[in-house]
């Protein structure tokens, strides 16, 4: 291990002892730690920024989808028929409907 000289020694306490050093160290540490948009509420913002991109382009996708089924049903009147059957179980009035419920198996 190698100790510095005195020389160095002597430069490092002049600089750690100017004003304009210490303000703006202190002017670093005051934005990194304790200012209101410091570090982690950035990164916080981030995140939560992310999140609401991913939430968006869910919705989009959606809307498109929807958007998508309500143009087919209401150009086609077969795909309308379709659609009240298996979502709301219509029917016509000379027909039966059976429902069909798969039994869960038992956890024993």
């Amino acid at each position: 291990m190698k100790f510095k000289k005195p020389a160095d020694m002597k430069r490092l306490i002049a600089l750690f002892s100017n004003k304009f050093f210490l303000v703006t160290a202190a002017f670093v540490v005051w934005m990194i730690f304790f200012d209101k948009n410091d570090l982690l509420s950035r990164y916080e913002y981030h995140q939560q920024l992310q999140k609401l991109k991913h939430e968006r382009d869910f919705y989009q996708a959606e809307t498109d989808k929807v958007t998508k089924d309500l143009d087919e049903l209401s150009s086609d009147p077969k795909q309308l028929e379709k659609f009240a059957r298996e979502k709301y179980l219509m029917k016509k009035d000379n027909e039966d409907v059976y429902m069909v419920v798969k039994e869960k198996p038992k956890d024993e």
